[in-house]
């Protein structure tokens, strides 16, 4: 397959970029701690209520009435539309799910003389939510932790180490901007964050694919000169792999549906910051590790039975 003649200057930008991503990781790491992630019921236990209205409603009168009857601590929003109503509680040990169901229903009906389309009513304990949390969680873990055993073997630490600096650091902008903007954070998100360690994990593989072969190919140039070559060799392919996995995502995000707006939303960052990480984060991390053409090079013994006649 022919290569790709672009011979842009990736690696001068380096240093910035590490200051760009140092900035951006703290700034998660600050929202994570002060503002915390918008999780949903999923995590934190509780009831959600969805319904639709035959007309625009205001929220106003429908919190008003759920305040007067003891719930003051209810979420109430519109999803997707003016016309179709999100209703989040908080768990009620005390009163039976079903009874509590039909009772906030009746409300709504009596605060609204149009009918009402009962959507969807789910419930989530919180003993449950709690399992759900600590399972998210190690699910991620583990899999930072597959990821850098798996590139370890297949390349060489200091790649593994690059490879894992970027998916953490990923994951954690990925959720920083979840938190800044107090996006929902459900299952459906926590899936979307596995799916963007997996994507970044595939770009930044065959950049260090490129990387190790140009290594045993050529010997007069530098290591920075040759990781430059290698992300110039496959700049295209990243790119337009990017560009069609996003046209996907953008479709999901403003035609699926707000069920699935913060899943599409949480892969469209996802894929933006792991194109950007592969690029630059993975490969400057094994450089500054030291990274260096003797630590690919194949075994004397191999090289020797290949030369043999």
């Amino acid at each position: 397959m022919a290569l790709t003649k672009s011979n842009i200057n990736f690696m001068r930008l380096r240093k910035p970029a590490m200051v760009l991503s140092g900035v951006l990781m703290l700034l998660s790491i600050l929202s994570l701690f002060t503002l915390k992630l918008n999780v949903g019921i999923d995590f934190t236990g509780g009831s959600i209520i969805e319904v639709g209205y035959q007309q625009a409603v205001e929220l106003e009168p429908i919190r008003n009435a759920l305040e007067n009857r003891g719930f003051g601590d209810a979420i109430v929003q519109h999803f997707g539309s003016a016309s179709e109503v999100l209703i989040r509680l908080v768990p009620d040990a005390e009163k039976d799910k079903a009874e509590l169901s039909s009772e906030i229903i009746g409300l709504l009906q009596a605060a609204n003389d149009s009918e009402i389309d009962v959507r969807r009513v789910d419930f989530v304990g919180p003993q449950v939510g709690e399992e759900l949390t600590e399972d998210g969680g190690l699910a991620v873990l583990y899999a930072l932790i597959a990821i850098l055993i798996y590139v370890a073997f297949r390349f060489e630490y200091r790649f593994s180490l690059g490879a894992v600096a970027a998916l953490v650091h990923d994951v954690l902008i990925t959720l920083g901007i979840f938190s800044m903007l107090q996006l929902d954070f459900d299952l459906s998100v926590l899936a979307a964050i596995l799916a963007v360690i997996g994507y970044s994990l595939n770009d930044t593989i065959v950049v260090f694919d490129r990387v190790r072969e140009n290594f045993r190919k050529i010997r007069k140039k530098t290591s920075l000169e040759v990781v430059n070559m290698s992300v110039n060799q496959t700049i295209s392919r990243t790119l337009m792999t990017s560009f069609t996995t996003l046209l996907v995502l953008l479709s999901l995000f403003f035609l699926g549906g707000e069920a699935i707006h913060a899943f599409a939303m949480a892969l469209i960052i996802g894929v933006l910051v792991g194109t950007y990480s592969s690029i630059y984060v993975a490969t400057t991390t094994a450089l500054q590790l030291g990274i260096s053409r003797s630590d690919l090079l194949l075994p004397d013994k191999e090289g020797d039975e290949m030369a043999r006649p």
